[in-house]
């Protein structure tokens, strides 16, 4: 039977350079909501000799995130799903946001939660933003809604993003999904591990990629206080990517891994740069 890995956002960026690694030893299903744009990440794998195929998935709608997993399971066994899909500031509205990066994990795992087998493992990629926005503005108290009912989570958490001024709502939005990303992949671990199956998530910092570029030049305001200056590169946190979803970090799961280059130790907030 086939060892399948599923990459959400496979087609370009820290999600290619992933396909690439679990590649060797697997078949790749790299997800987006269009296959055409897909078409060139997949050309290039199987130019590597890597079995691979391109699947569209929105996952924003449980629908096709079910017919994601079902599709999946069909090809063998779902070893590793990496769920790396996201919408940062730059690429849409408060809502489309929070709908791209807290709902589509709820979608993610739960789908995923039904087709996964002992000895799998499941990645949520939250943003070192997590960490970043300040705490206080975090609406924690929400998040347990998500578990029973996300549609009600999703009016409860937009209403909040709402109190802000219109024109940092996107922001706020961003900071908030990911925070809640790390907080839905750690109250998750129980559940997945009744099946003997791993989640955790993992919080880049800034990398050399598509998404990167349209932050570059907020991004280079922190550079001053990463202990490594410079911005990661794509292979970098895919080998973490790949780590994580291997045998040997059989024991990891339930934690949140920050790879950013040394940012959030160095104390910065969004507030002071």
């Amino acid at each position: 039977m086939k060892k399948v890995c599923v990459i959400t956002g496979g087609g370009s960026g820290m999600g290619f350079e992933t396909a690439r690694i679990m590649g060797k030893d697997h078949y790749v299903i790299i997800c987006g909501r269009s296959v055409k744009k897909l078409e060139g990440a997949v050309s290039e794998l199987k130019a590597e000799g890597i079995d691979a195929e391109a699947f569209p998935c929105d996952v924003s709608d449980y629908g096709s995130v079910q017919r994601l997993a079902s599709h999946a399971k069909e090809i063998g066994r779902v070893a590793a799903v990496i769920h790396a899909a996201g919408m940062s500031p730059h690429m849409g509205d408060a809502k489309q946001i929070m709908e791209a990066n807290a709902l589509g994990t709820i979608h993610m795992n739960n789908a995923f939660y039904k087709v996964m087998e002992e000895g799998s493992c499941i990645i949520d990629v939250s943003s070192m933003s997590a960490y970043l926005t300040p705490k206080i503005i975090m609406p924690v108290g929400l998040y347990k809604l998500s578990t029973t009912d996300p549609g009600f989570f999703m009016k409860k958490i937009m209403k909040r993003v709402k109190l802000f001024p219109k024109k940092v709502q996107s922001g706020v939005s961003y900071g908030m999904s990911k925070h809640f990303v790390i907080w839905f992949a750690k109250q998750d671990a129980a559940r997945f591990g009744k099946k003997g199956v791993r989640v955790l998530s993992v919080s880049p910092g800034n990398f050399e990629t598509p998404m990167g570029d349209l932050e570059k030049d907020e991004a280079e305001t922190y550079m001053k206080n990463c202990a490594i200056k410079r911005f990661g590169y794509p292979s970098e946190i895919a080998s973490l990517f790949a780590y994580c979803v291997s045998e040997g970090a059989g024991y990891l799961t339930g934690t949140d891994i920050l790879c950013d280059g040394g940012l959030v130790a160095s104390g910065v907030s969004a507030f002071k740069r």
